[in-house]
């Protein structure tokens, strides 16, 4: 008798392991980034404030010695009221024409200057709430169909955001994007993953797709300048890969879990065919045979994170994990909003604080090989502490060239949580067996949009007082990287298909295992 889990590992190396099926799967699903990167970062440029001036007319303006003198017109760069000694008040303002964005569109600034961060807060909003309902649809209904929904809501709602003419309906049409870019965050690297061979799947976390998208976005931004044609091009670029629903199956593990072993082998058997392998008619009769062996059409239920929080070991790992992911919500969405606190362009500020992500990304697929999933984490994780650590004591001390120290410890910083949050998520995936591996990685997205929807309100409040944001970011990778100590190391394993069940499986003579306990893996699986 075999393990489920390790068949089912078999099964996708008897079908070519990582071959051509493998490509297009990663052609489209990587492609689909560009999507949920651009609609998650939107308000990087979004919510930035352009220049702006206060204009006024018939300004009198008294000096020293009770000197007067008459203005026709005066400008004050962002300055909502005049200083004492200017007599008169704002007729109009103007905005710099170099960006277009919420702000000059909506005059979102003085005493409305909260809105801004206010929208992203809603938009994270939107993740947290769609991440677990994401994670349950998916372990529940599929991955296919809640990967694809995600990208329809993302398309749609991109394209009505365009059209806002109002702040409040941008913030309406914003939790509605943050809702579609939850759902597709939770079932990503599930759906693309269970496709994948063990030694292949650090790699899907490694390849720095976000990072590449989020570099071309600040390109973008820099071309467009105008918020309205940012989400035009977000929806017209998403709107082809809806046609990959046509092209990607069913993950065939979710279908195993949920004893739809007939749907499961054709999905098998297309793999095998676009590999141009043998179907593995060994792999599927061991398959049957378990299945029919362990009667599991009659123990089918659909599990909830009720289900986690039962198992002691699950609710552990959970614990750890979607602590760290709280934290790394909040730096990497900290240091991004808070591009604007950099030094220089905000466009090649948005396009560094991206790209530096690329080969630290790309990094982690060989560190997570070789020193393991739980060391890489704690690793740059530990470089991100320092290096918002540096930023925060700079901006307090304010020293002779503290821009430039500044901006290359944020990039340092950026690095670290980027880095090793890409580690993580191979981790989290890996942890959770597969009947609530999505349901355990949709609460973690909760727990980083939790971060996320904090991290906002701290970068408004670093504007007046220096280095809190970056002191918390540091604060929380420290605790990240104990946390992911404290965890089971992953590499090299199968993954687990059911929830683990401990058994006390002992001989008359020496209380070790029989022969039978260890023959029959698959009896120590929780079945449901």
């Amino acid at each position: 008798m075999d393990s489920i889990s390790d068949l089912l590992e078999d099964i996708v190396k008897e079908c070519g392991g990582l071959g051509k099926f493998q490509a297009i799967l990663l052609v489209i699903m990587f492609g689909t980034k560009v999507t949920v990167t651009w609609s998650m970062l939107m308000m990087t440029f979004g919510g930035a404030t352009p220049d702006w001036w206060c204009n006024m007319h018939n300004v009198t303006s008294s000096s020293g010695q009770n000197k007067m003198s008459n203005f026709s017109t005066m400008q004050l760069l962002k300055q909502c009221a005049p200083p004492a000694n200017i007599s008169g008040s704002c007729d109009s303002r103007s905005y710099s024409s170099d960006m277009n964005t919420l702000v000059s569109e909506f005059e979102l600034i003085c005493d409305k200057d909260w809105i801004a961060s206010t929208i992203t807060t809603i938009q994270m909003a939107g993740l947290l709430i769609s991440s677990p309902v994401a994670g349950q649809m998916a372990d529940s209904l599929g991955r296919k169909p809640a990967f694809f929904l995600s990208l329809l809501v993302l398309t749609v709602c991109n394209l009505i955001a365009a059209f806002s003419v109002s702040w409040e309906m941008f913030a309406a049409c914003r939790f509605l994007i943050g809702f579609g870019c939850g759902m597709y965050l939770t079932t990503f690297y599930s759906f693309m993953q269970e496709f994948v061979p063990t030694r292949w799947r650090s790699m899907t976390a490694a390849v720095p797709g976000w990072a590449i998208f989020a570099a071309l976005y600040g390109l973008f931004s820099w071309w467009l300048h105008d918020w309205e044609y940012l989400h035009y091009a977000t929806a017209i670029i998403t709107a082809p890969f809806l046609l990959g629903i046509f092209i990607l199956p069913e993950s065939f593990r979710w279908l195993v879990s949920n004893n739809k072993v007939a749907d499961a082998e054709k999905v098998i058997k297309h793999i095998a065919k676009i590999n141009g392998r043998e179907t593995p008619k060994s792999c599927i009769d061991r398959l049957n045979n378990i299945v029919k062996t362990e009667d599991l059409t009659t123990k089918v239920k659909t599990h909830t994170l009720i289900d986690v929080l039962k198992s002691r070991d699950l609710l552990k790992k959970s614990f750890f994990l979607w602590t760290s992911w709280m934290a790394c919500g909040y730096a990497y969405y900290a240091i991004s909003f808070g591009v604007e606190q950099l030094s220089g362009s905000i466009y090649l500020n948005m396009f560094l604080l991206s790209i530096v992500e690329i080969p630290a990304t790309l990094l982690t697929w060989w560190l997570n090989n070789c020193i393991g999933r739980r060391w890489t984490c704690f690793l740059f994780f530990v470089i991100a502490t320092v290096g918002g650590a540096l930023v925060g004591t700079v901006q307090v001390m304010d020293p002779p060239d503290a821009a430039e120290i500044i901006n290359v410890a944020a990039l340092i910083a950026k690095m670290g949580v980027s880095a090793g949050w890409a580690s993580l998520i191979t981790f989290t995936t890996e942890s959770y067996p597969t009947v609530v591996r999505n349901i355990g990685y949709g609460w973690a997205n909760s727990s980083a949009r939790i971060g996320a929807m904090i991290a906002p309100q701290i970068v408004h409040v670093s504007k007046h007082t220096p280095g809190v944001m970056y002191y918390i970011c540091s604060g929380c990778m420290l605790v990240s990287a104990v946390f992911c100590l404290l965890l089971p190391e992953t590499k090299g394993k199968a993954l687990e298909n059911m929830i683990a069940k401990k058994t006390s499986s002992k001989s008359g003579n020496g209380g070790t295992n029989n022969d039978h306990s260890k023959k029959y893996e698959v009896y120590d699986l929780e079945k449901y």
